[in-house]
């Protein structure tokens, strides 16, 4: 005899108080991964500052090895070939490396558990999917964590060795001496970091906003040159006020914004072709 499934049970009507409880539980779960991650980034203090954090400090960074070879390969002196920077790192309150120790442990704890942090808000927000979008888990956890590390990098080998190259050689006289404050130099290393990290995340964006019909491919390919000119003020942003710096970070994000397009169309003939 051919066995009869069961329809799916309807997940029953959440009140507004309702949810709020079960999203403060994904924050607590989430928060609770992040501390452990922590606490695991502030006992590895020698690889977070010593390898990681201070690397771009130096000269013998790989990041400006390779600008070294591609500014002479170009024919421009981006001064990426110095053996040494022209700074130094200091720290001038009492618990300053201390609380420098504990942010940045912090962090590191964020990078580390994103993963499960977008597990929590995929998990959140899933019972408003329908049964076959909530199959997609998996693949959406992997795609947005590998968006958010590739950006995690980018900023990482790109955007902070252009800042620090820089903003450590920048002089208005050469009577003043540039030594940087540990809690700047790490601010800077975090705001790059992170804020390309979540910018690698603009496909995942559209993808939801699509989802909810608040935007079409027709629209962004009509907004194109508008965002255009939103990624070069970001890049200005987040980047020295150097023209070829400010293109070696907005050429990625425009290959994003591109990719969301598809992204968009693909989806937008999807939720067309089931609404019909």
């Amino acid at each position: 005899m051919k066995r009869i499934e069961s329809p799916e049970p309807q997940d029953q009507e959440m009140s507004f108080l309702d949810h709020l409880e079960e999203l403060r539980w994904h924050i607590i779960r989430s928060l609770l991964a992040v501390v452990i991650a922590a606490g695991g980034a502030f006992l590895a203090k020698g690889f977070i500052f010593d390898f990681l954090l201070f690397g771009p400090s130096k000269g013998d960074f790989w990041s400006y090895h390779m600008l070294c070879k591609i500014s002479q390969l170009v024919g421009i002196d981006g001064g990426f070939c110095a053996e040494e920077l022209p700074f130094t790192i200091q720290s001038r309150t009492m618990g300053g490396q201390f609380s420098a120790h504990v942010w940045t442990s912090i962090t590191a704890g964020f990078i580390i558990a994103f993963p499960y942090v977008i597990y929590e808000v995929w998990k959140f927000v899933s019972p408003a999917m329908h049964s076959k979008e909530r199959k997609h888990a998996k693949g959406f956890i992997i795609i947005s964590s590998i968006l958010f590390f590739m950006g995690v990098l980018f900023g990482y080998y790109v955007v902070t060795p252009l800042s620090i190259n820089f903003l450590g050689k920048y002089q208005v006289s050469e009577i003043v001496l540039n030594e940087f404050d540990l809690s700047s130099y790490i601010s800077l290393v975090r705001a790059s970091v992170l804020a390309t990290g979540l910018i690698f995340e603009l496909p995942i964006l559209i993808y939801f906003l699509t989802k909810v019909g608040v935007v079409t491919p027709d629209f962004l390919k009509t907004y194109r040159k508008y965002a255009l000119i939103v990624v070069l003020i970001i890049s200005a942003i987040i980047t020295p006020p150097d023209i070829v710096s400010q293109i070696i970070v907005a050429v990625p994000v425009l290959i994003l914004y591109e990719v969301s397009i598809i992204i968009s169309k693909i989806i937008y003939k999807k939720e067309s072709s089931e609404k019909n």
